[in-house]
């Protein structure tokens, strides 16, 4: 097998031409035995392999930088990297990340897991290269869809005043362009970087120059030459942004990319090279659905289904129910999604109400904006996103959202630990960076019941700006599991009282996902011999400050609990209102460290954090026992 020579970073340079095409069904054939098992990205992954091949064969690692848009689609560039046998870990614990990681391999230039920042990246470090003098080549890799996000034009526009070389793959997975493939853009493309070419062009303007009339004839012929390449030409819009387009060229053709690729490589200048590929080429389950082959958990080799399939509802199952009822009864609701119309549910009211469904591509910061004027339109949006990709609207939820008071209602995804996607999206700090911010109204439920009526609550009961996060999986039904019984009207700001044990000295105060572990951490504590009270806080902002200030004297330790970084998170603001209201007992904030958490699964990192029952229990009883030794708690 020639993967069996594919041990160091460029071996793949030693083998013949005419061998890379048996290469690339071997990639394929391994990453499907592999992802069948461990799951991940496996339809950008499929389609990308010729042109990642044709980019090894054209640079050099580690001296060359390559930075991928979204490192999920940079399986093939691990594998010829010398990453292969590491493959039965992708995603696990102490295993190799999904996405491109610089503490992975010196041949990952830079951590990439959100998008549209690949060009950006490739700028800062073709700058940085002209400053320090050196002479590495510098790719960037950026998908047709990533193009949808506005930081890549920053960074196109920014990139039009470079004087040397920088190269960008746009990697169009879209076939409607696929009749633009052939010959004659392979010809173009040679003969407009041919040195030649640049150089008769540049002689004749500047023999123009020297006879009279010559700057007038000058521009009529680029007008002229404009018009007719604004006809001719797909890549007008960035030639006028000054980058030389070159394609489209097939992607899946290795050694027509590494001609274009190392034709790109002469020019001082920024280059786009458009290359069209086909998602999930070779497995025909991919190639046919690849939204589902996106990224998808183990699945059956044979047939494509997913295994394991559970029956129960999501989190995100839920919500999109809720949005299409709530919609049913109020005609001003809008829907609006980030390029993730299946992953937060909205397909579900896409289809029953699609003039009121807009999907604004990969682009939060708009996003955001967009639903602060419908809300000051008449309209009542509803974000649905997930929480590590709304960070990227930051300045638009205070500036756009806030400040105006706009009642927009964002469904916060994928709150908390989300698990194999790692270190780039784990939602660990949204109750930190909304609370916040003034007027912002953050909710968390502790069941789907509750985020049912979280969702209905904002809708029908809000008039201002209102998040509600929850978290990845399975939603728990706690009274049909026996933990509680029925819950409480939703009240604003206000917590609900879960449970009271007569002479208990300790309370639990939990939010969200957490308030099941707390009722778990109760039982534990009970075997032990300590009787608890548990609250579901429900408000991250406002807090239940009647019962923090009234209720809470008679405990000799306060404990919180959520699944955030400490750092301006649920359990700080807690302890702000304790020691206002003259609380002098214990307290202890259970969180996530103040650090990034990387990839594994969901209840390993837990474990690890100590965000799970047995290690929250044993927490407390060490804080009742060094309590006790100083005389706090009786």
């Amino acid at each position: 097998m020639l993967l069996e020579k594919i041990n160091e970073p460029n071996d793949v340079k030693r083998l013949r031409a005419e061998e890379l095409p048996l290469l690339a069904k071997e990639i394929r054939t391994f990453l499907l035995k592999k992802l069948s098992v461990t799951g991940g990205h496996v339809a950008s992954n499929l389609g990308d392999v010729e042109l990642t091949i044709a980019l090894h064969r054209a640079l050099s690692f580690p001296k060359d930088r390559l930075i991928w848009d979204v490192g999920h689609q940079s399986y093939t560039h691990k594998i010829l990297t010398g990453r292969k046998d590491e493959f039965d870990t992708l995603r696990q614990r102490g295993g190799i990340s999904g996405f491109s990681n610089p503490d992975e391999s010196d041949c990952d230039a830079f951590i990439s897991g959100h998008s549209s920042t690949s060009i950006a990246v490739a700028l800062g470090f073709a700058e940085a290269r002209e400053l320090t003098g050196g002479n590495e080549n510098i790719v960037a890799v950026i998908g047709d869809g990533a193009l949808t996000g506005g930081l890549a034009y920053e960074a196109l526009n920014n990139a039009s005043r470079l004087k040397s070389n920088l190269t960008i793959i746009l990697n169009d997975n879209h076939m409607s362009i696929s009749e633009n493939v052939g010959g004659m853009s392979s010809h173009l493309s040679a003969l407009r970087t041919s040195t030649g070419y640049k150089g008769f062009k540049n002689d004749v303007e500047e023999g123009l120059r020297k006879v009279p009339g010559g700057e007038e004839m000058i521009r009529r012929i680029r007008r002229t030459k404009n018009g007719i390449k604004q006809l001719l030409i797909p890549g007008m819009i960035f030639e006028n942004m000054g980058i030389m387009y070159l394609g489209p060229v097939d992607g899946h053709d290795m050694q027509a990319m590494v001609r274009v690729i190392r034709q790109a490589l002469n020019v001082k200048g920024p280059v786009l090279i458009h290359v069209v590929t086909k998602k999930g080429k070779g497995y025909l389950p991919a190639e046919q659905n690849p939204a589902l082959f996106h990224g998808i958990g183990p699945f059956d080799l044979s047939t494509g289904r997913p295994l394991d399939v559970s029956q129960k509802p999501t989190y995100t199952d839920v919500f999109s129910r809720a949005i299409v009822r709530e919609a049913a009864k109020n005609e001003k609701i809008v829907a609006i999604t980030a390029a993730m119309g299946l992953g937060t549910g909205l397909r579900g009211f896409k289809k029953k109400y699609p003039q009121r469904y807009f999907d604004v591509g990969i682009a939060e910061g708009f996003g955001t904006t967009f639903a602060a004027a419908l809300a000051a339109g008449g309209m009542l949006p509803v974000f649905a996103v997930y929480s590590s990709f709304l960070q990227r609207g930051f300045d638009e939820l205070i500036h756009d959202v806030a400040i105006g008071g706009y009642h927009c209602v964002f469904a916060v995804d994928r709150a908390g630990i989300v698990g194999k996607d790692g270190i780039t999206h784990q939602g660990i700090f949204d109750i930190s960076y909304l609370t916040m911010i003034p007027e912002f109204t953050v909710m968390a439920p502790k069941d789907r019941k509750e985020l049912e009526a979280m969702i209905e609550f904002s809708i029908e009961k809000m008039n201002s700006p209102v998040a509600v996060r929850y978290p990845r999986g399975e939603a728990e039904d706690l009274s049909d599991a026996g933990l509680f019984g029925e819950s409480d009207p939703i009240e604003y700001g206000r917590a609900e009282i879960i449970s009271r044990s007569e002479g208990d000295h300790i309370l639990l105060f939990a939010i969200g996902s957490m308030v099941a572990t707390a009722e778990k951490v109760s039982q534990i504590l009970k075997e032990s011999g300590i009787s608890v009270s548990v609250v579901n806080a429900r408000f991250a902002a406002p807090l239940d400050t009647d019962l923090l200030t009234h209720e809470t004297h008679g405990y000799d330790l306060i404990v919180t609990m959520e699944e955030n970084v400490k750092s301006g998170g649920f359990g700080e603001h807690v302890l702000s209102v304790l020691e206002e209201s003259g609380y002098r007992g214990e307290f202890l904030n259970i969180s996530i460290p103040d650090q990034f958490v990387p990839h594994g699964s969901c209840d390993d990192l837990k474990k690890e954090l100590g965000l799970d029952a047995v290690s929250v229990a044993s927490t407390i009883i060490r804080q009742i026992e060094n309590a006790k030794m100083n005389g706090g708690i009786s």
